[in-house]
């Protein structure tokens, strides 16, 4: 069987990539894999930064830029093919076709010509209910949530200490800002009320975020935030399973009818703090209410107050954290790896 994956932004390094090469590396432990990219050194690079094996893949020229004669000659090889969508639709003549989206995409109703190419793809999935909802709209088609893949067996619980914890990548101008500085100005008022209690936020940061961190270091001191870009995995993980708390504001202030892309449109790093035990308190927007159910495995939120008041009553309650936290580790499972490739076995494979 010959499997075919595309991600026309590949070298992001993202979220999408994390759950196209998931996949990808999956169905390469028995089946052949192509992934269409014109830099093969890109393989090793990808490897090494998501930590996916990918050894068994092959890295071949980009189908979807060449001539449409060799497009169709070249997609025609394939038994499926998957595509991870920027809301554009590459032509494929694969004997079977998926579409992904990560994106709540909002498009005007499609052409002639998009829905010819949209009868190309058997199936077209969703990351999200909260993207399916617009992706359904957009191109008059009813597609399926497959949510993304969690590696929650890597990341247990220990014993927990006064850590609130936020992940995300840092800088103001990308799709979905993270909204680091609304939590800083939160926790600077919280620490009044919660003496002990440390803020840790870690994520990626390239140089052009040096301007927007170096701020957020500066409101920050004085109160016990520290502030860490690039964690290595293992140290992640480690931070994950001492918190007690895990913070998230992506959305906060926008318009989730308007912007919905300025959504958290999952929110896998909700999960992964779920699986460590440390209880979410994150904002009540985008795909964080497919994850967070309130005050049965979370807590959710859509002002500093709530935030600040949610966290508080935590603090000022063991038992309930305790229990929050128990539900929120027997929650994240739903998300596992195991789940998710099981979902993509029966679309293969079928």
């Amino acid at each position: 069987m010959k499997l075919g994956f595309f991600s026309p932004y590949l070298d992001t390094f993202g979220g999408g990539e994390r759950y196209m090469l998931t996949l990808a590396s999956h169905f390469s432990q028995n089946k052949d894999v192509d992934i269409f990219w014109d830099q093969p050194k890109i393989k090793s690079l990808l490897s090494r930064f998501l930590k996916i094996d990918l050894s068994k893949t092959s890295f071949v020229n980009n189908i979807f830029t060449q001539s449409n004669l060799k497009k169709i000659q070249r997609t025609r090889s394939y038994n499926c093919i998957f595509v991870l969508s920027d809301g554009s639709i590459p032509l494929s003549f694969a004997r079977k076709n998926i579409l992904h989206f990560q994106v709540p995409f909002s498009f005007e109703k499609p052409n002639l010509k998009t829905k010819l190419k949209l009868k190309r793809y058997k199936y077209i999935v969703c990351n999200s209910a909260f993207t399916k909802g617009y992706i359904d709209k957009s191109f008059n088609v009813s597609s399926r949530v497959i949510y993304p893949p969690v590696d929650v067996v890597s990341i247990q619980p220990a014993k927990k200490e006064k850590i609130i914890i936020s992940v995300g990548r840092f800088g103001p101008h990308q799709l979905h800002p993270k909204k680091q500085e609304v939590l800083i100005e939160v926790f600077k008022e919280l620490s009044k009320k919660a003496p002990g209690w440390k803020f840790v936020l870690a994520g990626q940061a390239k140089k052009s975020d040096e301007k927007y961190l170096n701020s957020l270091k500066r409101t920050s001191r004085g109160f016990a935030i520290r502030i860490v870009q690039n964690m290595p995995i293992e140290k992640l993980r480690k931070l994950y399973s001492q918190s007690s708390i895990y913070w998230h504001a992506t959305g906060f202030g926008e318009d989730e009818n308007k912007n919905p892309e300025k959504m958290e449109h999952f929110g896998i790093s909700t999960v992964e703090a779920s699986a460590a035990g440390a209880v979410p308190v994150v904002i009540g927007l985008g795909g964080q209410k497919e994850i967070v159910k309130n005050g049965v495995n979370g807590l959710l939120w859509t002002t500093k107050a709530e935030l600040f008041e949610n966290t508080l009553n935590l603090i000022n309650n063991p038992a309930k954290l305790e229990q929050l936290s128990k539900r929120a580790v027997q929650n994240s499972k739903r998300f596992s790896e195991e789940v998710f490739f099981k979902e993509y076995e029966k679309i293969f494979l079928s």
